[in-house]
């Protein structure tokens, strides 16, 4: 159940717009089926649990946050390896001011127009 929606918003419009449509779910793991025809105590249940899967990511998030946060703290982790030299990011920047097109120049050092925009940026 915790897979199949980010949130517990998603989660009951995903089953409200699937029971709608005549498509019966069940959830093996938490044996809950919902048919459309579903009585108060089924929709709590389906609350509670998706409610359950929310925080439990949310708290999973926050760890791995906090994990980051020491690793920085320790020198650890230093984020992606950049995919461009210094050389290459200032032969970049010298056709930029030439007026060659940010599009052509991406596609030929093979990086999104994003990425040659944080170079520029940075």
């Amino acid at each position: 159940m915790d897979r199949l929606a980010r949130n517990l918003d998603d989660l009951r419009k995903l089953v409200l717009d699937l029971t709608e449509k005549g498509i019966g779910i069940r959830f093996e793991k938490e044996q809950l089926v919902f048919t459309g025809e579903d009585s108060p105590m089924a929709k709590l249940l389906l609350s509670v649990m998706g409610a359950f899967g929310e925080f439990e990511r949310a708290l999973i998030r926050k760890r791995q946050l906090e994990g980051i946060y020491l690793a920085k703290q320790k020198g650890l982790y230093k984020g992606r390896k950049k995919k461009l030299s210094e050389d290459a990011i200032e032969e970049l920047k010298e056709k930029i001011s030439q007026g060659h097109s940010k599009s052509a120049i991406a596609k030929d050092l093979n990086i999104s127009r994003e990425t040659l925009y944080q170079y520029l940026r940075g």
